[in-house]
């Protein structure tokens, strides 16, 4: 079998091939050749969690993926290694610091260029590939996003912060260019799956399940709450930034308002459920009363897989779901007093404009003070909060002016 890396799977009619026979004529043969062509994929972000997930993916059935790049902010030493066992065409880290570390690392590595800074990873982001990743953390990722669906790449979407900040400017660019996108947050993948291959005008609502975070059935004061108690997810290994969203649910507010660009519902049909077990995903619920729901072990590697071969799906090491040993899965409401970021987020939504792009910014950095020890739990849902009373919003026409408003929410929530 062939292998190319120019696309998907093909067939190709090689051209025609003459020989004499044994009365001296010229018969005319095709031969038809199956060939295998790689797809081409580009990693923004490859050394988070979601990135870090997909290169475990990808080596594990390397014949089927031809990297293309590999964009990373700060962690030089993962971005190295997986370089040098992916060897991608081009490697960038955003922190210029880290470059001649990089450099001297990969100087053996052959057609492979490294790069740095933000420009660079802009540059990468505009290069055509079957399919990039989206992983770059929080509203950082959304011009690479942007540049990378102009260039008419499909996305795997982990950077719910780009349709959060600038979804229905995002949303119109995809439609123009004519691109898919395929998310990669097991809620938004698991709604996707179920979507591609049902009725959409008997849809009665979509259902988004949360695992409550460590303090579900919490009664700790939430200004006593420490770091390490924040950070430990009960099914989830993730990166300290939205780990700490999955405690206070702002991850799940977050996910509504990314829900309302990714999928044709109203704002008042995006529904969310607390599920501790992190068994049922998401679920289409339609008209006639019936629902559906998409069940796997909490495992990333499950909707990366599916965003890499969609529509096709391909084999990985995970744990299969296995309900006999599961036996219960709970459902409960959201207790709204307890997790006000949910209530925030939804009226952002409903306010929309540049609301969502405030609220992510002020979140990002009400986190970064949490994490830094500077204020307690429970000030980061109330500095979200403020700055999103104190800001004006109107029309986000671009990401020029999401990342505007991002810069007056930062500098607000920052105060």
């Amino acid at each position: 079998m062939l292998l190319l890396s120019l696309g998907e799977v093909s067939r190709f009619l090689v051209s025609s091939l003459f020989y004499s026979d044994e009365h001296g004529l010229c018969n005319r043969h095709f031969l038809l050749f199956e060939l295998k062509i790689m797809k081409r994929i580009s990693i923004l972000g490859s050394t988070g969690s979601i990135g870090k997930n997909t290169v475990e993916v990808i080596n594990n059935d390397s014949k089927n993926f031809s990297v293309v790049a590999l964009v990373a902010r700060n962690d030089v030493k993962t971005l190295i290694a997986q370089a040098l066992l992916l060897k991608p065409s081009y490697v960038v880290i955003e922190n210029e610091k880290k470059f001649s570390e990089l450099k001297f690392a990969l100087k053996n590595l052959k057609k492979c260029e490294v790069l740095c800074g933000r420009k660079a990873i802009l540059e990468v982001a505009k290069i055509k590939c079957d399919l990039v990743i989206s992983a770059i953390m929080g509203a950082a990722g959304m011009l690479p996003t942007l540049a990378a669906i102009e260039a008419g790449s499909n996305i795997a979407l982990a950077n719910k912060e780009s349709l959060v900040c600038a979804g229905e400017f995002l949303m119109a660019a995809v439609a123009k260019n004519k691109v898919k996108i395929l998310p990669v947050d097991s809620e938004h993948n698991a709604i996707f799956q179920i979507f591609e291959n049902e009725n959409l005008e008997a849809i009665e609502s979509i259902t988004l399940t949360a695992s409550g975070g460590p303090f579900f059935n919490s009664k700790k004061d939430p200004k006593k709450i420490s770091i390490a108690e924040a950070l430990k997810h009960p099914n989830w290994s993730m990166g300290a930034k939205i780990s700490i969203d999955s405690a206070t649910m702002m991850n799940k507010g977050l996910e509504a308002i990314e829900a309302f660009h990714l999928f044709p519902v109203s704002k008042e049909q995006i529904k969310i459920l607390i599920h501790p077990q992190s068994i049922v995903h998401g679920l289409v619920n339609y008209q006639d009363g019936s629902s559906l729901a998409a069940l796997s072990m909490p495992d990333m590697k499950v909707p990366i897989s599916y965003a890499l071969t969609f529509p096709k799906r391909m084999k990985i090491k995970h744990q299969q779901l296995d309900l006999a040993k599961v036996k219960k899965l709970e459902f409960f409401a959201v207790d709204e007093k307890k997790f006000p970021a949910v209530k925030i987020c939804r009226e952002a939504l409903e306010t929309d404009g540049s609301a969502p792009a405030v609220l992510n910014a002020a979140n990002e950095v009400a986190v970064e003070r949490f994490l830094r020890g500077e204020i307690s739990f429970d000030q980061i849902t109330k500095i979200v909060a403020k700055t999103l009373d104190k800001i004006s919003h109107r029309k986000v026409k671009s990401v020029e002016d999401a990342l505007w408003f991002d810069q007056q929410a930062r500098a607000f929530a920052t105060k």
